[in-house]
């Protein structure tokens, strides 16, 4: 059946149909301007005659009499008066102007009265830490004025302080640690519980600022993000705590967001990362997203404690030499690493003597994850054997010039079965889920300027790299994608990122996929790490 063509004024008149429009709207706008004054005027007699029938209707019956024969002289004393009846309509436009006018509520000034209580239960609340009876003109003192104190404030929606600038007296002990942190959870409890809040201490100014911090965004998913070489996104953090901003998909949109970027590689003076949280707390998605970034440009290795299959999705990919989560593989894979580190120093440093650059083998990464090595070192202690992470010594200590990058994660529960070596050579250090300050500052060396919650999401937590400061930080989501409980969403993310396979995934030789548990170590006993073929065989030390 042909088709029948559109009336011409629906094929050609749309731009007229827009221009009419247009033109209709800008006449209504200018008659609308024009037509003011009379409109308020119009607006002003209708409210003077609700008003008027208020005031007959409120009248007592038996006063109604006198009240009209009232009216009625007016009337008569204006309308015998030289140009009564004009000026009588002029002073009834002007009340009908003004009465018509646009109100508009003025602005506050001030703090209402639940907020100046607040301010002053805060001010009252400081007095013991900022005040001293020698002091002959104290800031803080009981029944004073908060406002001299609490010199800027802000309130949310509920009415709960969002901005607070506190003035304090010189001789407040601001440089110790202890007393800052007095001050801080006190304004914590009496502000409200609950919320994340960022301490700003000037010490030489004598001011402390503190601000609601908002919560960071969970819903960025895995991807590809805009990094070089040798960079690896941990997450994403506050704007004001980094100077560098990362465009992420949402969706069908694209946002800046900043995030905490780890350095690794031969320059990189945090070659190596602790990841440390409680269970589901998110240390396995961290890890998860750092594989996936990784094998863009590297090698991964994987040792997984827990034995519970959160790597399967990696198996047979191209870059995994292997994912391990029985003893004897572990010990095998760890071994060949500490060889390989070797193998790496010893090509690296003949070529420099020879006059040539970096063999090609020396320069691409190997990324060593290992997933709860506790678990392994327990199952090593009762086996009699080695514990694996006495294996990793060699990759912590030489990894940096070899190209080798070591992340370890594990349970608060078990940070004392940690070896000294991870301890000493993982400068970058990621605290995840709900902690307290003193386990932040175990693990971190130094408490966050924020006030950790009881309630977070996964993924939700604090990062520092070396020396520098500490991040709020919020990990992408990267769940297992063979979960059932993922969301289709995610699911797709994860895999559009996976590698293609190099082996089935039935032919692996890797034990992430055996159905015995990691407690049986002689079933792997004959496991051997998964090397890529073009690497050579390692190379023994020399002297």
């Amino acid at each position: 059946m042909a088709r029948r063509p559109l009336p011409r004024i629906l094929s050609n008149g749309t731009a007229s149909i827009a221009r009419s429009r247009e033109f209709a709207r800008s006449a209504a706008d200018s008659a609308t301007d024009v037509l003011h004054p009379l409109i308020t005027i119009t607006r002003g007699l209708r409210r003077l005659a609700a008003a008027g029938r208020r005031k007959w209707t409120d009248t007592p019956k038996d006063k109604r009499g006198p009240f009209l024969f009232l009216v009625a002289s007016v009337v008569l004393v204006v309308a015998l008066m030289p140009y009564g009846p004009l000026l009588a309509a002029i002073c009834l436009m002007a009340a009908a102007a003004w009465t018509g006018r646009e109100r508009t509520a003025p602005a506050p000034t001030g703090p209402d009265e639940a907020q100046t209580g607040r301010l002053q239960s805060l001010y009252e609340a400081l007095v013991p830490y900022f005040s001293v009876p020698e002091d002959p003109a104290p800031l803080f003192a009981h029944g004073g004025e908060w406002d001299k104190a609490l010199t800027s404030y802000e309130f949310d929606d509920d009415g709960r302080v969002s901005h607070l600038v506190v003035r304090y007296p010189a001789y407040f002990t601001d440089g110790e640690a202890e007393s800052r942190t007095r001050i801080e959870q006190l304004l914590h409890a009496k502000a409200g519980r609950g919320r994340e809040y960022h301490f700003e201490w000037d010490e030489e100014g004598n001011q402390l600022t503190v601000n609601v911090l908002p919560p960071l965004p969970t819903d960025i998913a895995a991807q590809r993000f805009v990094t070089a070489p040798g960079e690896t996104v941990l997450g994403f953090t506050d704007p004001t705590g980094v100077q560098r901003t990362l465009p992420v998909a949402d969706g069908d949109a694209q946002r800046d967001v900043p995030p905490v970027v780890w350095r690794t590689g031969p320059r990189s003076t945090e070659p190596h990362l602790l990841v440390v949280g409680e269970p589901g707390s998110g240390t396995t998605t961290l890890l998860r997203s750092i594989a996936l970034q990784a094998l863009q440009h590297g090698d991964v290795l994987i040792i997984e404690g827990s034995g519970i299959g959160d790597y399967a999705c990696l198996t047979g990919r191209d870059g995994v030499l292997a994912i391990e989560c029985g003893l004897a593989g572990a010990l095998a894979s760890l071994e060949w690493a500490a060889h390989e580190t070797e193998r790496r120093l010893i090509s690296a440093n003949r070529a420099r003597q020879a006059g040539h650059p970096a063999p090609e083998d020396t320069k691409r990464p190997l990324w060593i994850l290992m997933d709860r090595p506790s678990v392994l070192g327990h199952l090593a202690a009762a086996d009699g054997r080695e514990d694996p992470q006495s294996l990793l010594q060699v990759p912590l200590r030489h990894g940096r010039a070899a190209n080798v990058t070591v992340v370890v994660a594990d349970q608060f529960d078990s940070i004392d079965a940690l070896s000294d070596p991870v301890r000493q050579h993982t400068r970058a250090r990621v605290v995840l889920g709900p902690t307290t300050l003193d386990q932040v500052e175990d693990i971190l060396g130094v408490p966050p300027r924020t006030t950790p919650t009881s309630d977070v999401p996964p993924g939700r937590g604090y990062a520092r790299l070396g020396t520098g400061h500490v991040h709020r930080l919020q990990v992408p989501a990267t769940p297992d994608p063979y979960d059932d409980a993922t969301s289709e969403a995610h699911r797709r993310a994860v895999t559009e990122l996976l590698p293609a396979r190099s082996t089935p995934a039935d032919a692996e030789t890797s034990t992430a996929t055996e159905t015995e548990p990691p407690t049986q170590p002689d079933t792997d006993a004959e496991t051997a790490p998964t090397k890529p073929s073009a690497q050579p065989e390692p190379v023994p030390a020399e002297g």
